[in-house]
């Protein structure tokens, strides 16, 4: 059975004081880790201080991005080997705001996927279909694409290992959420891909989240269904109590 992972996207939100606020909240209220996985995914500056707050606890901390290079003239950017060492354990790669405002590609996804994984870093890859595209019927093949390409060069355990997001861009930060038909439609479907694509096994071990408006009202019809294996969160895990509720709604 695959255990749930929740995880909550800050974006560019925050001071550091309050994200130090939130993980002393959440870390002794978020269910054990064995029954499922809580992820707060905060901006690079609040990492090192979080990672030490969360330290000892079921709270994972996660980076919102890096480069595929592990040192060299990259002004601004930050290597795996440095979320390594700062003791990070995820990190989300290819979100449709880093593809669409920051010249993020399938390749360049692809890259840092597969850097992710030499640095024992855990890639919540991000796929997702415009509103133009999904009334166009290419969501299926759009997303196969976006699948292939981001696990291309991967061994079978490391993509067991992945978590894959499905974020449709119509629904991210809009109020609008897949139904909950639509949204396993498509997680079916990205198990079909990882199946033909790498294994069976792979397909059937490879974790699946859903994200896009969702909160503490809708996470339980989400996580009902055959292929959502969790939630990447935006809005709602902004507040502690409100991500406690995400993670809980996990463990069930």
């Amino acid at each position: 059975m695959r255990k749930k992972v929740i995880a909550g996207n800050w974006k560019m939100n925050k001071l550091l004081s309050e994200a130090e606020q939130f993980v002393e909240t959440a870390k002794t209220k978020i269910p054990n880790e064995d029954k499922a996985e809580s992820v707060v995914c905060a901006p690079f500056p609040f990492l090192p201080a979080l990672v030490e707050k969360a330290k000892g606890t079921d709270l994972k901390i996660a980076a919102q991005n890096m480069h595929f290079e592990d040192s060299g003239a990259f002004t601004g950017e930050v290597s795996p080997a440095m979320l390594k060492d700062l003791g990070v354990t995820h990190v989300v790669l290819g979100h449709s705001e880093r593809r669409e405002l920051f010249a993020e590609t399938d390749e360049t996804v692809n890259k840092k996927t597969r850097a992710a994984f030499n640095h024992g870093l855990i890639p919540i890859i991000c796929v997702g279909e415009t509103l133009e595209q999904r009334e166009n019927n290419e969501t299926m093949n759009h997303i196969e694409a976006q699948v292939k390409k981001a696990l291309e060069g991967l061994t079978e355990d490391q993509v067991k290992a992945s978590i894959i997001a499905y974020e449709p861009i119509w629904a991210i930060g809009t109020g609008k959420t897949a139904t909950s038909e639509q949204a396993n439609e498509v997680c079916t479907h990205i198990r079909k891909v990882v199946k033909t694509a790498v294994s069976e096994e792979a397909g059937n071990a490879v974790r699946l989240q859903y994200g896009g408006s969702v909160k503490p009202a809708n996470v339980d019809e989400l996580l009902s269904q055959s292929d959502i294996d969790g939630a990447l969160v935006g809005g709602a895990s902004l507040e502690a109590d409100s991500f406690v509720q995400l993670a809980e709604a996990g463990a069930k």
